[in-house]
């Protein structure tokens, strides 16, 4: 049904780079608010946030909720600039403010980003998953996951493009809100004593309060395999540290996600599209946290502890390491009765397909416009460029098949993602937030910036362990690293800015006004309401 919409929608679609990469221009607010959901839900939060969910607890949702207020800050100040610029892709809106070749290294760097993280990330958790519920989790039928959600992205996305996607998604984002609730409702009827989705809740509080904190101190929760959680959650940071670095470079600066709202009817449908995520965000932890910690007080032994003599055996790896990421695949195969286990498992191939699909559509757009036609492309031509969108996808999506099984080795899949995406996040962020709203900032400050912030990241990653932490910032949680970085390389170009320019603005700078952030009250009224929820949420669970 998903293929035969992808294809139905996108017919007579394709025949313009506009028609292929931004749907015509088409997309009322609710498809860009469901699209938005269903490219950033997928095997990552599906099998990664829960498997998070199972070593960490509720903490791990800041990614979710924070998000929220994330949207609600790009909807009002990052997206009515980029609708006016009419920007295709985020490199192009660099090209405006900076410059061609600072467009072209960060062209290349998206694409490489894509590829080796994303798409790669997705395709492995999802083909994990299916492994474990519809085989033995032995990975018998992991290469054939693989293969089959890889082709069943393409067979609608390499065709029809962002409007296959988008409206695909739609039904897509319905599957996998029904099909996470079902998993929850069966995982907490499970435990609980009188099959109660309420008491079963109170239950699992009861066994592990622990891990029901929001806010992380030292040594309060210690994962299944005896880390620190507040390595990856280190308290404060997750409401006024890192945290923001990465979910706004995420959700302001990502092509695959800020793709949609360019493809708006107006700036107004997409600012509501943009609210109707942010309450789908507030629900997302319900689907994919709470069954990874019902999974886990299923499986710990008396002490509160995940031992081989108490959990289930796919819980551990042939070298006896803990696997935290079937904590999904398990409830669903142990617990989802037939029939539903189908819908289930419906609902997250279809997260899985839609985030391949998406990140396919995003790699081929930045690749055509930002790479291919300004450098290789000799004689304009409209069908030319949706042409090389094809196959410039087919290939990313044949790489990341031959690298997905090389994952194997890892532990927290949603972990690596954030951590490897927390390396170019923060530059790029400084690049844009100050492109934005600092007229001051050079062409030549911004290259510094964004090539320094890489040698900054990589050294608190991977610096000599032997020197001093406090005299050289070395052995920090990665949220203190990205948030250092990003303050380090704005500086950088803050100083480089000024000695180029000497403190007048520079040529290409943005010129604002301050009517271009008015929001009618929908958008108002609805971001009042998420952020009051939060502030429920956290002081509840603090």
């Amino acid at each position: 049904m998903i293929i035969g919409i992808g294809l139905w929608v996108s017919r007579g679609k394709g025949k313009s780079s506009e028609d292929y990469f931004l749907a015509s221009k088409s997309l009322p607010w609710w498809a860009i608010g469901a699209s938005l959901i269903a490219a950033n839900i997928s095997a990552e939060q599906f099998i990664g946030m829960s498997g998070s969910g199972f070593a960490i607890g509720l903490a791990i949702a800041s990614y979710e909720w924070m998000a929220a207020i994330t949207l609600l800050i790009v909807g009002k100040y990052f997206l009515p600039i980029f609708i006016e610029k009419k920007l295709y892709t985020i490199p192009q809106f660099v090209e405006v403010r900076y410059g061609r070749n600072l467009k072209t290294i960060l062209a290349v760097f998206w694409v490489c980003l894509f590829i080796f993280v994303n798409l790669t990330s997705v395709l492995y958790l999802g083909a994990t998953a299916l492994d474990t519920i519809l085989g033995v989790g032995d990975g018998s039928i992991f290469m054939y996951a693989i293969f089959g959600l890889a082709l069943f992205a393409a067979a609608y996305s390499l065709y029809g493009g962002l409007s296959a996607v988008a409206w695909t998604d739609v039904v897509q984002v319905i599957l996998l809100i029904v099909g996470g609730l079902i998993t929850t409702y069966m995982a907490l009827t499970h435990i609980s004593d009188d099959g109660g989705i309420i008491s079963g809740l109170v239950k699992v509080y009861n066994e592990v309060p622990e891990k029901f904190s929001m806010v992380l101190e030292k040594g309060k929760v210690i994962t299944p395999d005896g880390k620190d959680a507040w390595w990856d959650l280190p308290g404060l940071a997750v409401l006024i540290g890192g945290m923001w670095v990465a979910n706004l470079y995420y959700w302001g600066f990502n092509q695959y996600i800020i793709q949609r709202t360019l493809a708006a009817k107006s700036l107004k449908e997409s600012q509501k599209g943009i609210m109707l995520a942010g309450f789908i965000k507030l629900l997302i932890p319900l689907i994919v946290v709470i069954p990874g910690i019902v999974a886990y007080v299923m499986n710990m032994d008396p002490s509160g502890q995940i031992t081989q003599s108490h959990a289930d055996p796919s819980f551990f790896s042939k070298t006896g390491r803990i696997i935290n990421d079937n904590a999904s695949p398990w409830l669903i195969k142990e617990f989802v009765p037939s029939g539903l286990k189908g819908l289930v498992v419906a609902a997250l191939a279809a997260a899985i397909v839609s985030s391949v699909a998406s990140m396919l559509n995003s790699t081929a757009t930045i690749f055509t416009m930002d790479i291919y036609k300004p450098y290789f492309q000799k004689k304009p031509s409209e069908k030319g460029l949706v042409r090389v969108g094809r196959i410039s996808a087919f290939l990313a999506l044949v790489i990341a098949i031959i690298l997905a099984p090389q994952l194997a080795s890892l532990g927290q899949v949603f972990q690596y993602i954030q951590e490897y995406t927390g390396i170019v996040s923060p530059g790029i962020l400084a690049v844009f937030m100050l492109g934005l709203f600092w007229k001051k900032t050079t062409n030549n400050a911004a290259i510094w910036g964004i090539l320094a912030s890489i040698p900054i990241a990589f050294y608190f990653k991977v610096g000599p362990n032997g020197w001093s932490e406090s005299l050289f910032f070395l052995n920090l949680p990665f949220m203190h690293q990205m948030m250092i970085t990003w303050i380090l390389v704005m500086l950088i170009m803050v100083v480089l800015s000024y000695i180029e320019g000497k403190g007048k603005d520079y040529d290409k700078a943005i010129i604002i006004k301050k009517s271009l952030f008015k929001t009618d009250p929908v958008f108002n009224i609805g971001g009042f309401i998420i952020c009051l929820i939060l502030v429920m949420l956290y002081a509840l669970f603090w």
